[in-house]
Parts: C-alpha cells; structure tokens; sequence
C-alpha cells in the first residue's frame, strides 16, 4: 500500500519561489524579506483595528512562517496598554525583565497568512518592476553618448516616441532637425544625450541635432577611426543644413580627409543618407592656428591668415570673388569655421583691405 503524499506547504512553495524570483532577476533576497516584512506591518495595523502599537513582523527565512509580535516597554505605572505593559506581566513572560525593559509578545492572528501571502503578492510584484526599471536604467546609462537605432513608436504633437529595444526614447521637437518628418515604423539613428531615472521607470533622451552624432555615424562608417589613426577633432554642426569637421591622422601615410570620404565617397554619402541630406565639410586639422583657420573656411581659397593670440582673433583675406563663398549664405560658412576652430573670424576681400590701407595711409 502506497503511503499517502504529503500535502505541500504553502510556506515553504514561498520561500522556493522567492528564492527562484532572486536569482533570476538578480534581487538581493534579504532586501525583498526586508520589503515585505515592513509590508506586513502596515497590512496588519489596516486590518486589525486598534492595532496602534509597535509591532514587529518576521518571515523565517528557511521554513516561510510569519510571526507577528507586540513590542512594549516594562513600565512602573502602564499608561498606554498598547505600548507598555506592567512589570508583574512582564515577569510573567520572563521573571529576568526589569524597568525600561523592551519586551516582544508573540500575537499573530489565526488568519493572519491569508493576509501575508496576499501583501508579500503586491510586494514581491513592486519590487520586480523596480528592479527591472533599475536594470533598464544601469543597461542604458551606459549608452550616453552612444548612437542607437530606434523605432518610431508613436507621435505626440512634435515630440517623436522611439523604441530602443528595451525601453523607450524621447526625441523631442527641440532635438530634431529642422524640416524632418516622421512616419510610424521609421527606422531612425539617434543620439543618447541622457538617461534619467523617474517614478515611471527611466526616461532616455535622444537627439538628432547634436554633432556627437555625426560624429558617431563617422566612427562606424570609417575604420581608421575606429582603430585610432584617424582622429575627429573638433565639430560644429547646424543640424539639416551643414557640418564642418576637423580630422588628424597620426599616420602620415593615411589622409584623414580621404579616409573619411571613403572610396568614390561612399562614407560621407552613408552619413549625408542618414542625416537627410546635410552638407558636410571635412577639413584637415593643424596645430597651425593659420593653417586651420584657412582649411576651416573651405571651399572658400584664402590668401592671408593674420592671427592675435591674445584676443584669439583671426583676420582672413581671400579674392574679391571668393568673398561671399568664405562668409557663406547667411553667414554660415564664417560661422561654422568659428566654432569649429575655437577663433573669432573677420573675413575681408583684397580690394577691401586695399581700400583699408589707402585710408591708414592719408
């Protein structure tokens, strides 16, 4: 005759799946036992009326039980029944209790398990949600900085809705280029500019307008940079209309400049694709103030470069025709090599600077 199976235990199918529930989602088990006994505390001063006192909770942490106990101080004249108790009770517990004593009563009501298993439920959820939240937050504060794929989502008024995979991206109106549209399921680059942690779990900022961009999109496209020989040294970008960029090789065998364009200019024309279009400029970096300042200005021809170290000031002459190719449509050639060098740029022609010195001369 088979003997009869044991009936499971309840507690102990707890204390297995807490334990599983640690593991997999890399919860420390004490801090859930921790969470869920402080739970425990509130659930039994709600469900248990005039329940006013200090009580403590424990969960055995191998068999799953649940205990409750009042706590009170052994005092001369008790005044408060549900936090003191008298010194002829308390040596009825234990006759070594004195004055002053704090002293714990175990009081734990019949059907206090059903209320526990339902509390450490709610509990033991809580803390799945906030661990994941906390593993997407450190998975992706790792990726500032970083270029990322992403999805569109779904579009609220300007601001773009991305899925990054695990999580989700705001690519908000301020951080799109100017003119670009966005259709559901569009797949799109983008650029994480912070992560954050909130209540709802972390909120990852993306753009497409910062210039660590371009920068990213030539790190994947050009293996010279990816190795370190060559080097982006500077950019300054007015997103979806132009960038100019700096570069240095430490190789004087490779150009940086034609290792960035790539053969028949298929590099610069995969990150021109990506970004819609925008015109970018790529210039040889110098040590040379002049130098730079004079490859900044490019497709422009400069003649001369005066610089003033002191006030970081550079006054350029180019031709009378290359005039307004160096200044730019609006300005944005001068303004770009600007800040692209770091140097305050005042452009001037031959005849100009021609006329300048006639009138310094009478």
């Amino acid at each position: 005759m088979k003997a009869a199976k044991a009936a499971p235990n309840p507690a102990n199918e707890f204390i297995e799946a807490l334990n599983d529930l640690a593991n997999e989602r890399h919860i420390d088990r004490e801090m859930l036992f921790t969470a869920i006994e402080s739970a425990l505390v509130a659930a039994y001063k709600r469900n248990y009326s005039g329940s006013t006192g200090n009580v403590r909770i424990s969960i055995d942490r191998d068999r799953g039980e649940v205990e409750v106990f009042a706590r009170k101080i052994v005092a001369e004249d008790p005044q408060d029944p549900q936090s003191e108790i008298s010194l002829e009770e308390a040596r009825q517990i234990n006759p070594v209790y004195g004055i002053g004593d704090l002293i714990e009563e175990k009081i734990t009501p019949r059907q206090f398990g059903r209320i526990a298993a339902q509390t450490a439920k709610q509990v033991v959820v809580q803390k799945i949600r906030e661990a994941e939240r906390g593993n997407i937050y450190n998975e992706y504060i790792e990726k500032e900085n970083e270029i990322l794929t992403a999805l569109v989502q779904r579009i609220e008024g300007r601001d773009v809705f991305v899925e990054l995979g695990r999580t989700e991206g705001v690519l908000e109106a301020a951080q799109q280029m100017p003119g670009e549209t966005f259709k559901v399921n569009d797949r799109i680059k983008v650029y994480v500019l912070e992560v954050n942690k909130t209540s709802r779990g972390p909120q990852i900022m993306v753009s497409r307008i910062h210039s660590g961009l371009v920068k990213r999109l030539f790190e994947i496209e050009v293996p010279e940079i990816q190795s370190g020989v060559v080097q982006i040294k500077s950019i300054a970008r007015e997103a979806g209309s132009r960038t100019k960029m700096a570069v240095f090789s430490t190789d004087p065998m490779v150009d940086p400049v034609g290792a960035c364009v790539g053969p028949r200019g298929m590099r610069v024309e995969n990150v021109v694709a990506e970004l819609k279009t925008e015109k970018i400029d790529i210039i040889r970096w110098s040590s040379d103030p002049a130098e730079y300042i004079a490859n900044a200005l490019n497709p422009a021809r400069v003649l001369n470069v005066a610089i003033n170290e002191k006030e970081k000031t550079a006054r350029i002459v180019v031709p009378d025709n290359q005039l307004s190719l160096a200044i730019g449509k609006e300005g944005q050639n001068a303004r770009l090599a600007a800040k692209l060098t770091g140097w305050k740029i005042d452009i001037k022609s031959q005849a100009q600077m021609a006329a300048m010195a006639d009138e310094a001369a009478e």
